[in-house]
């Protein structure tokens, strides 16, 4: 006999559950979006000196040479402390849009999957889930990204190039066209993709593997935005070193523009011989300290965000 088990919204019933106002599907996903889109903007606009230090490494780590600490010192010595906020323009919009795609799309994705196999099967097989979900909302959010992204490192990384985004935004399209921008997509993408993946199965899982001992119904919110942290926390170090030697060659062809007719293609193999495996971890230490950090306060904040939008309950999976 055919299963006849009706597929579940999973968005609808947890809404119903805490008795909130009837939300439609694209209601509660735009504010899934949103949600993402604030804890990814303020945590990686937060940390733009930090950034600015770890693309100065993995672009000329001859220079500095003396890890992050002395990193900050030259910068600020050699350009002043203004230096480490270059690329925050970009920086905070490209991961406003990027976030939206990645947090709102995940849970989108993972309803997808809800209706596509039912809740139980999805919820027995949930490490694919979570992989496949994370996988393809983070592919539509690099398409938002990578713009943004290739004109941070074009100012990071020539600091006179411009004086911000709108200056740097518009020179790069005007002088290279709009190819330049997606010059790093590939790169982007096989950084962002593998981060994204591990990020969040590890997440989830850290989370299970707690709740399963505490119980997340007898947690206060206080408690749960600790155990957010502490589990995004364990997700950042482990995308970051999942995903450095991609973060690495994006920084080296954002640098500067490709030779006439050389393909983006030949570049990346032209940049991972000169790397090698150490030279593309190059940066490596800044990068955890970065990730670990973003990542505890991006999930801290989607968290609490979510709850202050009346949609605390996102699409979860775990038994």
């Amino acid at each position: 006999m055919a299963n006849t088990t009706p597929k579940v919204d999973a968005v609808v019933e947890k809404a119903k559950e805490a008795a909130a106002p009837q939300m439609s599907a694209a209601n509660l996903y735009s504010r899934f979006a949103l949600a993402g889109a604030i804890c990814c903007s303020v945590t990686h606009g937060a940390l733009t000196p930090v950034d600015v230090v770890k693309t100065r490494i993995q672009l000329d780590p001859a220079t500095y040479n003396n890890g992050m600490i002395g990193g900050f010192r030259k910068v600020v010595q050699t350009e002043g402390a203004g230096a480490l906020l270059t690329g925050l323009g970009p920086t905070f919009a490209g991961y406003f849009l990027q976030g939206a795609f990645k947090f709102g799309g995940y849970e989108f994705f993972k309803q997808q999957s809800i209706n596509l196999l039912g809740l139980e099967s999805a919820t027995n097989n949930r490490t694919a889930v979570y992989l496949a979900s994370s996988a393809a909302a983070e592919f539509f959010a690099d398409i938002a990204l990578c713009p943004l992204e290739a004109t941070r490192i074009r100012l990071v990384s020539q600091p006179t190039y411009a004086s911000g985004l709108i200056g740097g935004f518009s020179k790069m399209l005007k002088n290279e066209g709009i190819g330049a921008f997606y010059a790093g997509f590939g790169p982007i993408c096989f950084k962002q993709i593998p981060y994204t993946m591990s990020k969040f199965v590890v997440y989830e899982k850290v989370a299970e593997a707690i709740y399963s001992v505490y119980p997340k119904k007898d947690m206060s919110d206080g408690a749960q935005t600790v155990v957010n942290l502490g589990s995004g926390l364990i997700a950042g170090f482990s995308a970051a070193i999942v995903s450095q030697p991609a973060d690495t060659m994006l920084s080296k062809i954002n640098k500067t523009p490709g030779a006439p007719g050389e393909s983006t293609t030949s570049r990346l193999v032209k940049i991972a011989k000169e790397l090698g495996l150490k030279g593309s971890y190059s940066g490596i230490g800044a990068r955890l300290f970065m990730v670990g950090t973003l990542t505890a306060f991006q999930f801290a904040i989607y968290g609490d965000v979510k709850k202050s939008l009346g949609c605390a309950q996102g699409i979860e999976l775990a038994k």
